[in-house]
């Protein structure tokens, strides 16, 4: 069987199986990508989840020796959440980023490649494969973009004409030599706007990151948030969709292709409250499907709980005070301590001097100190 000919039974295989769409690429090093890596860890904006050996990421025949090709899938997710419930006065809500909606896009994503790779093995014995999905060594933007899935958006996503940049990426390399398709030309042009609407000036310049500003990466810390950006994440409780709601081409892109996406309200759209007083039992039963729950329920209660003093949530101020007295995590007492001071009321004064008088952890005691020092000099 000759390789154009191989090509063409794993597109036609790739859309039986679910896989919106499928490009080839070649697996020469990644040499543009190795310098714009080069200076992002110069100028420090890694997010610390990448793997940090550069030549990994930039040269994919260090992964499988011989390989010859890279195929790139992309699957399509819904940007629109039907019946989603509001988020009002007394009855505050959270949200979770499109990309963590339905079922975690890892596991599908990687039974697409699964079934690929078993489909290759049936047509093409000989042939070797590995797969990754977002976690491995190479960069799923950087491959999607050379095989023509779409252009490296300066919202730093890969936009792709038919379903814009809401997509998710996965990649095999192979030892099947097959004809690499073309690159899409760049369509954003002057367009600023995501660098533009971004909260925090993470989009520093066109296609380049600060991980250390991005909202989609401070959701996931679990340490204490920095005071700059604890107001800027809003109601955000996992990721941010600000670069790519304001993106022309992602303007009517709603696709829901794909069962396993299709997000529950009550899931994506939480209540606050209810979120704090969970069970590690109880989040993981409600949140653990999704691809948002990967860093466990600190990071997201720490983020409902800044919600509660963005929004000056009178309604949280008990919970808040319960938490700052008995939660063991010093990250959630301090973040409750600085939601409390935004509210204000006298009830959560009261409760921040007495907290003042027995709380031991200094980071805790510093958050505390942070909110009474203004509301004394008053």
């Amino acid at each position: 069987m000759t390789g154009a000919e191989l090509k063409e039974k794993i597109i036609a295989y790739s859309k039986e199986i679910g896989i919106d769409k499928i490009g080839f690429a070649s697996t020469d090093p990644f040499l543009t990508l190795k310098d714009r890596l080069i200076e992002q860890q110069r100028l420090n904006y890694q997010s610390g989840f990448e793997e940090p050996d550069i030549d990994k990421r930039v040269t994919p025949t260090r992964l499988l020796p011989e390989a010859k090709t890279i195929i790139a899938i992309a699957l399509a997710y819904p940007s629109k959440l039907e019946n989603a419930p509001k988020s009002v006065k007394g009855d505050r809500r959270g949200l979770f980023c499109r990309a963590s909606w339905g079922e975690d896009y890892h596991r599908v994503l990687r039974d697409r490649l699964d079934k690929l790779e078993a489909y290759i093995a049936e047509i093409a014995p000989e042939a070797r494969c590995q797969s990754m999905v977002d976690t491995g060594e190479l960069s799923d933007r950087a491959v999607a973009e050379r095989a023509g899935i779409g252009w490296s958006g300066k919202n730093c996503a890969i936009i792709t004409p038919e379903f814009g940049s809401y997509v998710y990426l996965g990649e095999m390399i192979t030892t099947l030599s097959l004809e690499p398709d073309n690159e899409i030309t760049d369509q954003c042009g002057t367009c600023n706007k995501c660098v533009d609407a971004c909260p925090t000036g993470a989009l520093v310049q066109g296609g380049q990151l600060d991980s250390n500003k991005c909202i989609a990466f401070l959701t996931q810390t679990k340490d204490f948030l920095p005071e700059r950006y604890r107001k800027k994440i809003g109601n955000r409780l996992y990721g941010c969709d600000t670069c790519q709601t304001v993106c022309p081409e992602n303007k009517g892109m709603d696709h829901h292709n794909h069962e396993e996406f299709e997000p529950d309200p009550e899931v994506v759209k939480p209540q606050l409250l209810p979120l704090l007083t969970l069970s590690n039992r109880e989040f993981k039963e409600k949140f653990g499907p999704i691809a948002g729950s990967w860093r466990g329920k600190k990071p997201i209660q720490r983020n409902a709980v800044l919600a509660l003093g963005t929004y000056k949530a009178k309604e949280g101020v008990k919970t808040l005070i319960h938490l700052l007295k008995n939660d063991p995590r010093p990250v959630i007492r301090g973040s409750s301590a600085w939601s409390l001071g935004q509210i204000g009321t006298e009830e959560a004064v009261h409760a921040l001097e007495e907290a003042n008088t027995h709380e031991t952890s200094e980071k805790v005691l510093e958050e505390i100190s942070k909110v009474l020092d203004p509301i004394s000099v008053k």
